[in-house]
């Protein structure tokens, strides 16, 4: 068996190393992932995946799935009134369902809970509810339905323990704060950090919605979500390339751009409506790291020439004009994009609409067409 992580120094060299094994040997992929978990259990099959590569599911008779993330995470999802296999490898996390009672603080996961019809097995956010453009999730917390239980670096665990938390579903935030999910699992809750951002294919993340139907009994609704999904994607995806470049960042408080990879699924999106990613080879290729950060000059020197930028706004959240964006950076007014009107900006609830990222394509083919009246996650910024 592959050696576990040891603890990191930093969230940069966590994420750089998160996909390699200790001690200098072969970076992990899922194909060599273990199915022979336990004597009690007899292997079935696989789950059919069509784009996502970050998680796999194996399934077990009786009902039992092993699901492994490209990390080496590892859950055994166990039916309800089942028990729990003797001699399985003590890394494995036993995840008894019914799953009830979930607290999601990975805001991106919210919207594949509603699109399968499981916000029933969540009892708690980590986001108020003004914070959520999941407008079933808001619904449900005001409702009473879902409680705010503390940010997800400051959660409140009294709260969640008191009504019974069966699981914690992080995304990679959660590195920044390594004390939460130890206290989380000292607790005896789980925690399943998930990963769907950083599948290079967009379908990929959407995939995710597979996992989520398996963990809260709505797999048949899972399928259909992301059928659905899949064919709004077929839909634009389509478009001829109109040879038009495209950047997409956003600026941190220290003034430097944070751009996506080349590999990012929101490149793989641009080219999907017929556009061009403005770099053509940025991030190693086998970093798990879904973006880059770089000085402003440098972003300066290699994306002034693009035909269009998108601001995007999910961070820091939304720009009222252009201004707005060229008092962030003198140099951003010599763009091209910028004297010719060509700046736009992402609409600050795109994060959470993981089941509509077909929209999104659609708007940056419309955005590409000059057709920009009725865009949804897109706006033009004068």
């Amino acid at each position: 068996m592959l050696k576990k992580f040891v603890t990191l120094l930093g969230a940069a060299l966590l994420l750089a190393t998160l996909t390699a094994c200790a001690g200098g040997e072969q970076p992990f992929t899922l194909a060599e992932r273990e199915t022979d978990i336990s004597p009690d259990l007899t292997y079935e099959s696989s789950m059919p995946l069509a784009y996502a590569a970050e998680f796999a599911v194996d399934r077990y008779a009786g009902g039992y799935a092993l699901i492994t993330v490209s990390t080496q995470d590892r859950y055994l999802v166990i039916p309800e009134g089942a028990a729990l296999p003797e001699g399985l490898p003590a890394d494995i996390v036993p995840l008894y369902q019914p799953l009830d009672n979930i607290y999601i603080a990975a805001s991106a996961v919210m919207d594949m809970f509603a699109a399968i019809d499981a916000l029933d097995s969540v009892r708690f956010s980590a986001l108020q509810a003004s914070a959520w453009y999941v407008q079933p999730a808001r619904e449900a917390m005001e409702a009473g339905e879902i409680l705010f239980a503390g940010k997800h670096s400051t959660p409140d665990y009294e709260q969640i323990l008191t009504e019974g938390c069966g699981l914690a579903v992080e995304n990679t935030m959660i590195y920044h704060n390594p004390e939460v999910k130890e206290q989380l699992e000292k607790f005896g809750i789980p925690v399943l950090i998930d990963y769907s951002s950083y599948e290079d294919n967009p379908l990929g993340r959407t995939e995710w919605v597979k996992l989520y139907g398996l963990l809260t009994g709505h797999e048949a609704e899972a399928e259909a979500a992301f059928l659905a999904e899949q064919a709004a994607f077929e839909a634009i995806s389509q478009a001829e390339p109109t040879g038009k470049t495209v950047a997409f960042f956003y600026i941190n408080v220290n003034g430097e751009v944070n751009v996506r990879s080349t590999t990012d699924y929101i490149p793989k999106m641009i080219e999907m409506a017929g556009g061009k990613y403005i770099f053509e080879d940025l991030g190693a290729k086998d970093a798990t790291a879904s973006t880059v950060t770089m000085q402003m000059e440098d972003f300066y020197a290699q994306a002034k020439d693009a035909d269009y930028i998108i601001y995007n706004s999910t961070i820091d959240g939304e720009l009222n004009d252009l201004s707005e964006l060229t008092a962030k950076s003198p140099l951003l007014e010599k763009f091209r994009a910028v004297q010719q009107g060509n700046v736009f900006c992402t609409t600050k609830n795109l994060y959470q609409a993981t089941m509509e990222l077909g929209t999104f394509i659609s708007d940056i083919n419309r955005v590409l067409a000059g057709e920009t009246d009725g865009m949804t996650y897109i706006y033009q910024l004068e």
